[in-house]
């Protein structure tokens, strides 16, 4: 059998995340306010809401890069300060599980994406298959830090066993800098989320465990796979 060319395997990614953006339509409710995430698979996302106008009367985005992809696809955009509850929520990973857990922020978006699944009553995950994994990990674990306690923090991460690489030149929306560390035990992401999170000068970590997906749909070769 021959070996797929570069071209066609990238060819095969992007249809896979076509497929499972264009599932995720399904779940909205026409003419609510819908909480969009960050990311090249919510690219397509926002491609199929745009070819549907008036399905959605408003977005509370992720992310300045999401706002403007919203906004130019003749979508309104509102603060979540002036929404309440979102009912619907969707994003993509950069990893998950089939327990719905996610590693997030290969963006740099983990923070505002954190707040907008937080406001919602229901999460909806769109990754293609190569994003699914056994166990989270291979892909680096973000964390945003207030930029004075960056050292602090790398230095938190170390004694926990973890290898953490600054993200230089690089700001997130909320003009904070990022930090992505390898090698720490992820067998159980809810307690280790709940961990990091004490850590002083942290202001989000890029594990959605706590709160998981409520829905995740995996795009694959041959359709879509709903967990």
């Amino acid at each position: 059998m021959a070996a797929h060319t570069p071209e066609q395997t990238t060819a095969g990614t992007h249809a896979k995340k076509r497929r499972c953006a264009e599932a995720a339509l399904r779940y909205i409710d026409p003419g609510s306010v819908l909480g969009v995430g960050t990311g090249s698979t919510v690219g397509y996302f926002i491609a199929a809401l745009a070819a549907r106008p008036g399905l959605i009367r408003a977005a509370v985005s992720s992310s300045t890069a999401t706002t403007a992809l919203l906004r130019s696809a003749g979508i309104d955009v509102f603060d979540l300060n002036d929404v309440g509850t979102v009912h619907l929520y969707i994003d993509g990973a950069d990893q998950a599980t089939r327990a719905r857990h996610l590693i997030k922020g290969g963006g740099g978006a983990l923070t505002r994406e954190k707040i907008v699944a937080a406001a919602a009553e229901r999460f909806v995950c769109i990754i293609d298959d190569g994003k699914l994994v056994d166990t989270l990990g291979s892909f680096p674990l973000p964390l945003e830090v207030i930029p004075m306690a960056r050292t602090l923090v790398t230095r938190a991460l170390a004694a926990r066993g973890g290898r953490a690489e600054w993200r230089r030149d690089f700001l997130t929306d909320n003009g904070n800098q990022i930090i992505d560390v390898q090698g720490l035990p992820l067998a159980d992401p809810p307690a280790l989320e709940r961990e990091l999170d004490t850590l002083t000068g942290v202001v989000t970590v890029g594990l959605f465990a706590l709160r998981p997906a409520d829905v995740l749909l995996v795009g694959t070769a041959t359709g879509v796979e709903t967990i």
